[in-house]
């Protein structure tokens, strides 16, 4: 079965962005960054590019969340656009899933190839 994707990220969406993002970065760059996630286009990115690029491993069908996730791609229903900060090449920053890892590995265990919409931009200062 093929995902389905909305055209937009919830708005929920943005604030579990910003809540992982608080992890790892000052309040005003999260601040800037999740704006800036708000008010980027979207871009398609293969699920197996997303995951290799954050340097995460794969989360079984077990896992409740992607479970979840795998039973809405069965139903039909649509998932939300994945959230991402890119990573640094020079200095080996891995790229980020601000909001939707979870959709990311159902999304794989569907079809590795999967086209997924997301934003993505860099950190902001």
């Amino acid at each position: 079965m093929a995902v389905k994707w909305l055209d937009a990220p919830e708005d929920h969406d943005y604030a579990a962005a910003a809540d992982y993002l608080s992890l790892i970065g000052e309040d005003h760059a999260v601040g800037t960054t999740v704006a800036a996630l708000r008010s980027a286009d979207s871009t398609l990115r293969k699920a197996k590019d997303i995951l290799r690029a954050a340097r995460l491993d794969l989360l079984p069908a077990t896992n409740a969340r992607v479970k979840g996730d795998l039973s809405k791609i069965d139903s039909g229903k649509k998932l939300s656009p994945i959230l991402l900060v890119r990573g640094d090449g020079v200095t080996g920053a891995a790229l980020q899933i601000a909001d939707g890892y979870h959709r990311v590995c159902a999304s794989y265990l569907t079809d590795e190839d999967t086209d997924i919409p997301c934003r993505l931009v860099s950190w902001q200062s």
